[in-house]
């Protein structure tokens, strides 16, 4: 006899989701205090964990649990290596830049949880797209704009956290390359008709965007 599937409880799928989020927020927060206290160096030596860690909540809640979205992770992962790659190398398309000490082993100049964050925001842009847009185009575009939005007060940290720096002000070409592969992204993703948790994906994008803009503003 084959056996049904089984589908895991109602509740203990919100427990998951809300354990998880307590995670997340439970890192942002602790890290923005250290760093405001003046635990700079503590704090934001232990980026990789916390970018390692957002990657497994993701895997566990969103979830990511089939051959279709582990491949869809890794290209995402991969497209994101690419092009950040071919920018530390030339200049195409971001700009002349060039990564710190701060996020871990590189590959070719580029860390590779760059790589994991480019895929872990598509996944989160494109959960909460799927909430508010039924056209794929207005997904993606959508997707690309909460990708330059959260951009913009990452660059603003990025060289004094020793995450990676502009040769002078990030530019123009910079903030629109973010954007046409961000939407480029999460147009892949919505081709493939991919679902995932919407509460989870918006409380990981707002703790990525809280964290860097309310450092931003208060450093």
């Amino acid at each position: 006899m084959i056996e049904k599937p089984r589908y895991l409880p109602e509740h203990i799928l919100i427990q998951k989701e809300h354990y998880a989020i307590g995670i997340l927020w439970l890192f942002q927060i602790s890290a923005i205090v250290g760093v405001l206290l003046g635990f700079t160096d503590w704090f934001i030596g232990k980026t990789p964990l916390n970018l390692v860690i957002q990657v497994l909540l993701l895997v566990w809640v969103f979830p990511i649990k089939n051959a279709k979205n582990v491949f869809v992770l890794f290209l995402l992962f991969s497209m994101g290596m690419l092009a950040e790659i071919v920018g530390v190398a030339t200049g195409f398309p971001f700009g002349e830049y060039a990564y710190g000490s701060n996020l871990g082993f590189k590959f070719m100049g580029v860390p590779l949880l760059i790589g994991c964050n480019w895929a872990v925001l598509v996944f989160c842009g494109a959960a909460v797209a799927n909430r508010f847009f039924s056209s794929v185009w207005l997904k993606s575009i959508f997707g690309g704009a909460l990708m330059v939005l959260l951009d913009l007060p990452m660059e603003v940290l990025a060289p004094a956290f020793d995450f990676w720096e502009f040769t002078g002000a990030a530019p123009f070409e910079n903030y629109f390359s973010w954007f046409i592969i961000g939407a480029l992204m999460h147009f892949i993703f919505h081709s493939l008709k991919l679902k995932g948790n919407f509460v989870f994906s918006l409380h990981l994008y707002l703790a990525q965007f809280v964290f860097f803009t309310v450092l931003a503003f208060l450093l």
